[in-house]
Parts: C-alpha cells; structure tokens; sequence
C-alpha cells in the first residue's frame, strides 16, 4: 500500500521532470527546425552561439525576457495580459496525462511513467486543447487592431474546422482499443500480425484517420501550409501582431508545446506508442519503451519541420474548403467503413 505522502512527493517530482522536460524540448524544437530548414534551403542555420548553435535557444530565451515590453495605448488590458497566459497554460497542461513508457518502480513506489493516469485521458486532451483557441481569439480581439482581429478571425475559423475532422479520425482508434485511456490503446497495439507486421492502428486499417489526424493536426497548431493565422504576406504577423517581449515568447512556447503534443498523440494513438524490441540486460529493457516513443515523437516533429520547409500556404478560401469538403467526409466515411469491419469480426 503506497502512502499518501510518498504518492504525492512522486507526483510533484514527476510534474517538475515533465514540465524541464517539455520546456527544453520546446526550446530545442526552434532550434531543429532552424537548422534543418536551413538546410533544406542551402544555408545553415544557428552556428555562432555554442557548438553547432546549440546555445542559441538559451540565447533566443534571454533576448526575449530581457527585451522591452510594450504594451499599445488602446488595448483591452485585462485580455490583452490573459491571452498569452492562457495559450501557454492549456499547452503545458495537455501533457499531464501522455504516457511516455510502462510503470515503473523507484525507492519501494511503483509509478507510470506519465504525471498522472486517467482512464478518460483523450478526451481531458481534446478538451484542454481546445481551450486553447481562446487565447488566440482573445489576442486577437484585446489588441484592437485590424491585423490581429483578423488574424484571431481566422484562427478561430480554422481551428474550429478542422477540430471536427480531428475528432472524427480518432474515433476509428477507439472502436478498435474500446477504450478512452492512452495506456490502453498503446496496449491494445502490442504484438504482431503473421510475425512481422506490428499490431500498430495505421496498420489496422486507420492510414486514412493517421492521413487526417496529421493534416488536422497541421491546421490545429498553424503550421505551414495551414498558418493562415500569421500570414506575414497579409497580417503583418496575425493575432500576436501587438505583442512583444516575454507576452509573444508564450504565443511562440503555445506553439511548439502544441507541436509537441500532437507528435506524443500521433505515436500513441496510430504508431504502437513505446512498443518496440527489446534487448539487453534488464536495466536496458527498461529504457528502451521510453526511446521508442521519443524517437517516433522526433520523427513526427521532423515532418512537421520537413513540409515548412517544402510546401507553400494556402489561400485561406482553399484551407476552408480542404477542410469542410475533403477531410470532414473522409473522416466520416473512415469511421463508418471501421465500424462496419468491427461489426462483421464480432
């Protein structure tokens, strides 16, 4: 029987470690894609702060913090402060329920590797990352400009669209796992088929849901060619055009601790999550779960970086309608075509 207080320390060190964690990781995610960006356009990249410009995040944090802080004479400054607090804080706390590996025990207490463990944990996610579109909206609107109340507009728009594509590919995942809990369905991945053929969802029968779940995911967190939101082109900059200093830093952490989120989904829900060979000695065994996650994690953010670096933005009348006339009825047509398959097999 594990004690409330020993049951308590686990959680608040597990929340420190993940939070260091997701922080350096966001940090060090704006210097992957600058550097493979910038190789992918025959230049270089962050060289001059540290080896290889691995310093340049830490750099990047102090010229931020340390920069002038402007606030415009005629914004709303309640929601004007708010916005920024709230995109960051919904992004941060997506991650609490994200299993990264199996359970584990350390000094007598027997712990998942994950903040916290909840059978309903997808939907907590699907809830929380919503409520990120607020912070958007609200920037948008607070800052009263044109540029960003348009920018909020469409942000608001796209984000809304395409939720409903990205909630419909996933429920394919469910019928086959019967379950909400990410531990489950990361379980319900394990084994092979005839020997070789890993029992992973996209293999499963749900390469069309992986297809939208990715395209959702590039419009949900504004990504190129889906980052209609910041179109420098039109906006200037979009929803955080008034924003400097620290208050844009938290747009910009929103961002890649969204990114982020969206990879660890991606791997648990379609990609077997930590399943992976094992070998070694026991110690080995151990670690290995977690780097098979984190190494489909980093492959996911690399093609997230890869299509930056390749494709061109829509226009914003041809992103509505990709959405509302190609990923809506793929989704639904994906899920009906699954639930027909699991009802057959039953």
């Amino acid at each position: 029987m594990v004690s409330v207080e020993s049951f308590v320390i686990a959680s608040i060190i597990k929340t420190a470690i993940a939070l260091f964690v997701l922080l350096t990781a966001v940090a060090y995610s704006v210097w992957l894609e600058r550097k493979v960006v910038g190789h992918i356009q025959n230049r270089w990249g962050p060289t001059r702060v540290g080896p290889f410009g691995l310093l340049q995040p830490l750099a990047d944090g102090m010229k931020f913090f340390f920069k002038e802080d402007i606030t415009p004479p005629h914004v709303y400054k309640l929601l004007y402060l708010a916005a920024p607090v709230i995109a960051v804080t919904f992004a941060l706390t997506s991650i609490s329920v994200i299993p990264i590996g199996n359970w584990i025990t350390v000094a007598g207490v027997r712990t998942p590797l994950q903040i916290t463990d909840v059978n309903i944990a997808l939907l907590i996610i699907l809830g929380i990352t919503s409520m990120g579109v607020y912070g958007v909206a609200l920037a948008g609107w607070s800052s009263n400009s044109k540029y960003s109340l348009l920018g909020g507009l469409r942000a608001s728009a796209q984000m809304i669209s395409y939720e409903v594509s990205l909630g419909l590919s996933l429920i394919g995942v469910l019928i086959l796992s019967g379950s909400f809990s990410l531990r489950e369905i990361v379980d319900a991945q394990g084994g092979t088929f005839w020997g070789f053929i890993p029992r992973w969802n996209i293999f499963q029968g749900q390469i069309f849901a992986f297809f939208i779940y990715l395209m959702a995911a590039f419009a949900e967190t504004n990504r190129i060619p889906f980052d209609l939101p910041e179109a420098e082109t039109e906006l200037v900059a979009g929803y955080h055009t008034e924003y400097s200093s620290m208050k844009f830093a938290m747009f910009f952490m929103a961002e890649y601790a969204n990114m982020i989120t969206v990879a660890c989904l991606a791997s648990l829900l379609f990609l077997g999550g930590w399943h992976g060979p094992l070998f070694g000695p026991p110690w080995l065994q151990s670690i290995l779960p977690v780097f098979w996650f984190v190494l489909r994690v980093f492959c996911f953010l690399f093609v997230y970086i890869w299509i930056r670096g390749t494709l061109p933005r829509f226009r914003y009348d041809q992103l509505m309608a990709f959405g509302w006339k190609f990923l809506l009825p793929l989704a639904i047509t994906n899920l009906v075509i699954t639930g027909l398959i699991v009802a057959l097999k039953s």
